[in-house]
């Protein structure tokens, strides 16, 4: 049955791809390390897609190590892959790189004007330090937050969602009806989102519904369905008002 955004009190948030440009803010880290090897045919979408095959491989291998541990392992393999000379300060220096991370445009007015209808909480694959740093560039008090540091695994493991929805009933007193799961990611969100039958909007911000434009996230052969689909989080306010 159709429903309405306004029969949720709750919006849980991927972060990163969905508030926050991840993939320039990747692609941008790795410049030192493309620019000091001289390599201009390591395209941005190659990248990205090797990106999303090292990060997912390295999260479910050690589920608990901090995301910024995790990304310098990633820069390394990620060097590895094409070849390229890096040294421990450069992987260091990616590892650190998310509070340089931007915001995409829409998200800080956007989040303004659903935090007047809803609840809003973040589940993050990152650390706790890392998201504060984004946080100031979203310009809005989540109501709860809930990182992979805090878990101990990482999205999509199932781990996380069972924790989410432990602890918005004992944090916030929301149950699972009452919470729509806000993503871009079809494979970190969607599809196990879907394994707890949670309502779901899809933020489709790389226009995935009409194109092969995977990005920095790991491929899914079977579409989950989705409730809601926008192609951007201002678009999804919009349905609100201001």
């Amino acid at each position: 049955m159709a429903r309405a955004l306004t029969d949720f009190s709750t919006l849980t948030f991927d972060c990163y791809g969905t508030l926050i440009d991840w993939e320039s803010g990747i692609w941008d880290a790795m410049q030192p390390l493309i620019q000091v090897n001289q390599r201009s045919d390591v395209t941005r979408s190659t990248c990205l897609e090797a990106f999303a095959l090292i990060q997912s491989a390295q999260e479910k291998e050690t589920p608990d190590l901090l995301y910024p541990k995790l990304l310098t392992r990633v820069h390394r393999s990620l060097a590895n892959r094409y070849d390229l000379e890096t040294s421990e300060t450069m992987d260091e220096n990616f590892g650190l790189s998310v509070p340089h991370w931007p915001a995409f445009p829409d998200s800080a007015d956007a989040l303004r004007i659903l935090k007047k209808h809803f609840k809003l909480v973040i589940l993050s694959n990152v650390n706790r330090e890392g998201f504060a740093a984004s946080n100031r560039k979203l310009g809005v008090e989540f109501d709860a937050i809930y990182t992979a540091e805090d878990v101990g695994s990482y999205k999509p493991d199932p781990a996380n969602f069972t924790y989410l929805l432990e602890y918005l009933k004992s944090d916030l007193g929301v149950s699972p009806g009452q919470i729509l799961h806000t993503a871009q990611s079809l494979f970190h969100d969607h599809v196990p989102a879907s394994e707890f039958e949670l309502a779901r909007a899809w933020i489709d911000r790389q226009d995935l519904a009409n194109s092969d434009n995977w990005g920095a996230t790991a491929r899914v052969e079977n579409r989950p369905e989705v409730d809601f689909m926008f192609s951007t989080m201002g678009e999804m306010a919009a349905q609100l008002g201001n």
